[in-house]
């Protein structure tokens, strides 16, 4: 399938999209394209003039924190930085909502990958408006007063942070991992019976499970409004997460491949010195 086909349209509704689809070979095709990945980000590491920002986002459970174990397995250790952005701290509260992440973007030659983004700032805040009064607004003093044009105006902003990075050297992927909610309540069912998954379950899970349906607005919304030419995104059906993983891998690669990117020319002063050099190591 052509891998576009992927991208969100201009009004999404989710339940045209598939979240099911199943390559049985998925597994051994990702080990030969994540190695391929390896090698991209080690030539654009020695490029320095572009920067990777991958962002992910989904219902809990949706695979996120596996897709980038496997993904991004080969990658240097020293070329890829991942976050992940919980609730804000009361630190990141005293400054506007995009601060935290701004000062967490990959520098040039780097993957960043922000397993979930900026964009809670209008899914969670949109289920849960309360949450907006803690950043302390001027003209935000109760929660009637976040309304839809609070949001609208928000992912207006989001969009110009985005173009911003795109016109300065950053190459924005936007990965939504689109999971069904049976598939959801297997996981969860597996992290209670699997007692090396205990962990990972949360009363707060069941309790945002609840509110399904209004995640589901809040992210067709968000979907909609904030695909752009610069900053598209990717709809990646997430209930096999194999499939998943090499539909964000096959993405990644296919789009950076477009940049050519090379490693540094050497001048011909640089390359007369590099002889000199190993001469003298030969004779040392």
């Amino acid at each position: 399938m052509d891998l576009k086909n992927y991208q969100a349209s201009k009004k999404v509704s989710l339940d045209n999209y598939e979240s099911l689809e199943i390559n049985t070979r998925a597994a051994k095709q990702l080990k030969i394209i994540r190695k391929q990945l390896a090698t991209l980000q080690d030539v654009m590491y020695a490029e320095n003039k572009y920067s990777v920002l991958i962002c992910l986002q989904g219902m809990d459970t949706s695979g996120k924190d596996s897709l980038v174990r496997e993904v991004f397995k080969n990658v240097n250790a020293n070329g890829v930085d991942v976050h992940s952005f919980k609730s804000p701290t009361s630190k990141e509260l005293e400054h506007d909502y995009l601060w935290r992440h701004y000062i967490a973007l990959p520098e040039r030659g780097k993957f960043g990958i922000f397993n979930r983004t900026h964009y809670e700032n209008v899914l969670v805040t949109r289920v849960h408006p309360k949450y907006i009064l803690g950043e302390n607004i001027p003209n935000i003093n109760d929660i009637t007063d976040i309304d839809n044009h609070f949001f609208y105006q928000r992912m207006q902003q989001i969009n110009a942070f985005e173009k911003h990075l795109v016109e300065n050297g950053t190459i924005v992927f936007k990965f939504f991992l689109h999971l069904s909610k049976k598939e959801q309540k297997n996981r969860l069912i597996r992290r209670i019976d699997k007692t090396e998954k205990n962990w990972k379950f949360s009363a707060g899970d069941l309790k945002e499970r609840k509110l399904w349906s209004k995640y589901k607005e809040a992210y067709e919304d968000m979907l909609s409004r904030t695909s752009t030419v610069y900053a598209p995104w990717h709809i990646i059906p997430a209930d096999h997460k194999d499939t998943a993983r090499l539909k964000v891998a096959e993405i990644l690669m296919e789009n950076l491949s477009k940049y050519n990117f090379q490693y540094p020319t050497l001048t011909q002063e640089e390359k007369n010195n590099l002889k000199y050099f190993r001469s003298e190591l030969e004779n040392d």
